[in-house]
């Protein structure tokens, strides 16, 4: 039903003489081509959650230490009067890892040689895992979809793989779970799990079922993601790109809008404006 991608990847691979296409058997691996998008909860209005099976903000009852849950609140009670919170979408900032997984738009997964592909609408981001059994950079620049190493794993021993397992580790922040603000800790030093597999009895459903450790949890904190693939073999893959007619404006951590006249306004009441001592202002 869809055109095998991988079978592209080894022609292209073959073509530009790279060593070890020829080892690469796409029909060991599952077939993953097409266009997916999130299965969201019927009814459910808003802005996704992270946990796709509970409400959102405190209805996803994050195990958060103390410290963090306060974060929380008060991300949550700036947004109830007007402001962002620690959400930094909108100022056009990327989701990172693991909320990327959330998948906002749509998602195309390129299963190639040594690196499997996580092509994402949502702000045209992109991840790469790498399969090729690579150990861990040293010193790497961090990255706020970080760094990622997985495994192809033939879990039923039917001698084709069904499960690719995912490490991401070097991620950059600040980053939250979702819109509502739920933070990670500060240390930088979270580490992200994944377990991504096709459902046993319809092909066009995916799974991720990811975990993440962090220094703000009291535990690690799994979820369960669903993904669906669209009947269309030559869907529409639109582009997203968040600066066009985004009217936030950031100044010194106070989020504003800018007006249809272009002016400055606040997004919540009684906000203060934002310190002018680097300009000329002219006496009254």
């Amino acid at each position: 039903m869809f055109e095998r991608s991988l079978a592209v990847a080894i022609a292209l691979t073959a073509a530009l003489g790279i060593n070890g296409a020829a080892a690469f058997d796409d029909a060991k691996y599952p077939d993953l081509t097409g266009q997916w998008v999130a299965v969201r909860i019927p009814g459910v209005k808003g802005q996704p959650a992270y946990d796709p099976t509970k409400p959102w903000g405190l209805g996803q009852e994050a195990p958060l230490t103390p410290e963090y849950l306060k974060v929380l609140e008060a991300s949550l009670a700036d947004q109830a009067a007007g402001g962002a919170g620690l959400d930094r979408d909108y100022i056009c900032m990327p989701p990172g890892m693991p909320r990327m997984m959330n998948v906002y738009g749509t998602m195309e997964v390129l299963v190639m040689p040594d690196t499997t592909y996580m092509l994402l609408s949502f702000l045209n981001d992109t991840r790469r895992i790498y399969t090729d059994g690579r150990d861990w950079p040293v010193n790497l620049e961090g990255a706020y979809a970080g760094y990622s190493i997985g495994r192809w794993i033939d879990e039923d021993g039917d001698g084709r793989y069904d499960v690719l397992e995912i490490e991401t580790r070097n991620l950059k922040g600040p980053r939250t779970y979702d819109a509502s603000g739920i933070p990670f800790h500060a240390d930088g030093q979270t580490v992200i799990k994944e377990r991504i597999y096709g459902d046993k009895t319809d092909p066009n459903l995916l799974y991720d079922e990811i975990t993440s450790i962090d220094h703000a949890l009291t535990r690690p904190w799994t979820v369960l993601k669903k993904y669906s693939r669209k009947p269309d073999p030559r869907p529409v893959w639109r582009e997203s790109v968040c600066a066009d007619d985004n009217n936030h404006v950031e100044i010194a951590k106070e989020g504003y809008m800018r007006s249809a006249e272009g002016l400055l306004m606040p997004t919540r009441k009684n906000q203060p404006p934002p310190d002018l001592k680097y300009f000329n202002r002219t006496a009254k």
